[in-house]
């Protein structure tokens, strides 16, 4: 198509410039004025009249007729013979000079009547120097204007690459094309989800041996949706298919046929599926399908008409799939419950394929996947580090991996240990510690207590999760806090778990008032209490969890989105208010129960927290066993603290010496030799 353009601008410019070569030539009637050198002197303008009585007089040698209103009559002055002598010619060439007079014609008189004759022995020469129709037309108006659209094109080109002929609407493209070698994920690469595979391996059969299936009369689901959750690895299992059946493989994002222009969203999805029967057979593709396959709603205003445009075309596309089309169309999605009815019917998205989060046994063949060509120490246990991982999917684990390795490369090592993954598990669950200290002592305290309120509810409650770490060092996005963790996956909770759970939110708040006073109360608890309110509101709308109002559901999520009212009574709001109080109440007195049966118990932990900034899980269950133990490991928490300042000192007094840049005796102290001293100095006096 490009080429058929640049061939038509060129032959519009070639036909432009003969036609106005053609209308400015002069038409000579008499004489051949070639071999002259002619000299031209121009004198004024005279009337009409006084040109007529010297052309009858024969005065002019020659007259031109300009556009029809300008007379330019040439009167020889003089001329010569044998002016110039032409060697390379071999012949003589004359001179003349002439004088040059003009003057204006009506428009509408015709040479007859001005007694000018075509055939007399004076030569009139016609001329035009009007432009062209075309090039009026084309030159000057259609011309600068594909000038303009040519510089906006270049300059969409280098500034916006990604839009290129995306955007502009001479050319539709939707979808990437990857070949095998773009792919190259397999099955393999793919450490668990065995079902899911399962369901997958007999399109890939469909895909490589066809005519088996079509001997019996089997239909094979041309449409797939994988769905369910973030980043449990769907678009790694559509690319293992495109790599196990060894055909095309077109991608594409739901956003990617959303444009600004308004006829541009079905036609990418007509272009997308053109170019894949193209190159049958082939897999689509189609990430976050619900962008554009929502649900359709007659009242809702704000729905897009383009949108509902491109969904229809999709429909469309789907209905005309035949039987030998060897086209397999993957979709993926995270929240299948707004997709539209109309995609999810049967000869639709007839195959539905769950993606769920790994279990035990497979997270474990995921962390030996990703560290199969990293070198791990012996005293690395993988059954272990996937227990402590119950909620990730197979990104979070292939992020811990490489967090880990990371690690080893910037300390110069070689060997992955339990303390590399230790740091790219906490980085990842609580996030990066800050180095710089911004809590004044008050608040240190206050967060000390806080998140010991949490372990120890979790510790005496027998339904909480157990404790996996306390940490009062800042990061990111915390100021501190207190990680707990499930022995095991669990899919079901029950009342006697929730219950459990709102104590251990609303222990925080209690344990404020109690060793703080309630005037002392802080805005810390903000988060707890929200989930404690959301935990009770549920237990009460949506699980039945309540002996009075068990029989009905209140609350429906579909309806919740779209609707401004409540589906039932004040009364009965009333009702579900109260029990929430009630509920919120009771757990409330039991952590301040359990707090003030435990304050010697807190007290020292606090101790030991706020000298170690952090507690494992071993540790805090030795503490909450036997209390006493807190003064000696603080003790050997100081003394760790000492030698690995001298150990530090000793390493970057090495560096130094092999840099030959050994400090003199005057050069003052660093700020690593002031913390020695300073802790020396503070445990000489605790031990005095």
């Amino acid at each position: 198509m490009k080429k058929w353009i640049i061939f038509f601008l060129i032959f519009a410019a070639l036909i432009t410039w003969i036609l106005y070569k053609l209308q400015t030539s002069e038409f000579i009637t008499q004489n051949d004025w070639t071999k002259l050198i002619v000299n031209i002197e121009k004198n004024d303008k005279i009337d009409l009249n006084k040109f007529i009585e010297l052309y009858t007089a024969k005065q002019f040698e020659k007259i031109d007729i300009i556009d029809n209103s300008k007379l330019e009559w040439y009167k020889l002055k003089w001329e010569t013979e044998n002016a110039w002598n032409s060697m390379i010619l071999k012949e003589s060439i004359k001179q003349k000079n002439y004088e040059v007079y003009s003057t204006l014609k009506p428009y509408d008189t015709s040479l007859n009547e001005l007694w000018l004759s075509l055939t007399g022995s004076t030569p009139i020469n016609i001329k035009t120097t009007e432009k062209s129709v075309l090039w009026k037309v084309f030159l000057e108006q259609i011309l600068p204007l594909l000038f303009f659209v040519f510089l906006l094109i270049v300059l969409f080109k280098i500034f916006w690459p990604k839009w290129w002929w995306g955007w502009f609407p001479f050319w539709v493209q939707a979808g990437k094309l990857r070949t095998k070698m773009d792919v190259k994920t397999t099955f393999k690469d793919v450490a668990w989800m065995d079902e899911s595979k399962e369901e997958l391996k007999e399109i890939v059969d469909y895909l490589k041996n066809s005519e088996k299936y079509k001997k019996v009369w089997a239909r094979v689901p041309k449409w797939v949706l994988l769905w369910w959750p973030p980043w449990s690895g769907k678009t790694l299992l559509a690319r293992a298919v495109a790599w196990e059946a060894w055909v095309p493989f077109f991608s594409a994002s739901g956003s990617v046929f959303m444009e600004m222009l308004v006829w541009m969203w079905a036609a990418k999805v007509r272009e997308l599926f053109n170019k894949a029967k193209t190159t049958t057979p082939s897999i689509i593709f189609i990430d976050e399908i619900d962008s554009i396959g929502k649900k359709r709603w007659a009242w809702h205003t704000g729905w897009h008409q383009e949108q509902e445009q491109t969904l229809n075309q999709i429909l469309t596309e789907m209905d005309w799939f035949d039987k030998d089309t060897n086209i397999i169309v993957i979709a993926a999605t995270n929240r299948p419950d707004i997709l539209d009815p109309a995609l999810m019917r049967p000869w639709r998205f007839d195959r539905k394929v769950y993606i769920g989060k790994p279990t035990l046994e497979e997270r474990v063949e995921i962390l030996k996947l990703h560290t199969k060509d990293k070198k791990l120490d012996n005293s690395i246990d993988l059954q272990t580090i996937a227990k402590r991982t119950s909620w990730f999917v197979g990104a979070d684990l292939e992020n811990i991996a490489n967090e880990a390795a990371i690690k080893v490369a910037k300390d110069e090592r070689k060997v992955l240990t339990n303390e590399d993954f230790e740091y790219a598990l906490e980085k990842i669950v609580m996030w990066p510690e800050k180095k710089i200290k911004t809590l004044k002592e008050k608040e240190r305290k206050i967060v000390t207590y806080h998140e010991l309120w949490h372990a120890v509810t979790a510790y005496f409650l027998p339904n909480s999760d157990p404790v996996e770490k306390i940490s009062i060092v800042s990061r990111w996005m915390a100021l501190w806090v207190t990680w707990m963790m499930p022995e095991e996956d669990k899919y079901l909770y029950s009342k006697a778990k929730f219950l459990d759970e709102l104590v251990t939110l609303l222990w925080g708040r209690a344990a404020e008032e109690i060793f703080f006073g309630k005037d002392e109360i802080t805005t810390w608890a903000s988060n707890d209490l929200e989930k404690a309110t959301r935990i009770t509101s549920d237990m009460i709308m949506k699980y039945w969890m309540d002996e009075d109002l068990w029989t009905v559901l209140y609350y429906d999520k579909d309806k919740a989105e779209w609707t401004p009212f409540k589906p039932f009574s004040e009364q009965t709001s009333q009702i579900i208010d109260d029990k929430m109080k009630s509920i919120l109440k009771v757990a409330y007195e039991k952590a301040k129960q359990i707090v003030k049966e435990n304050i010697e118990t807190i007290e020292k932990l606090a101790s030991i927290l706020l000298e170690k900034e952090y507690l494992s899980k071993e540790e805090f269950e030795n503490i909450m066993k036997n209390p006493s133990i807190v003064d000696q490991m603080i003790e050997e928490n100081k003394a760790k603290n000492i030698q690995k300042a001298i150990d530090d000192e000793a390493a970057n007094k090495s560096k130094l010496e092999e840099k030959n840049e050994t400090p003199t005796e005057d050069a003052p102290k660093t700020e690593t030799k002031k913390a020695l001293w300073n802790m020396l100095d503070k445990f000489l006096k605790w031990n005095k």
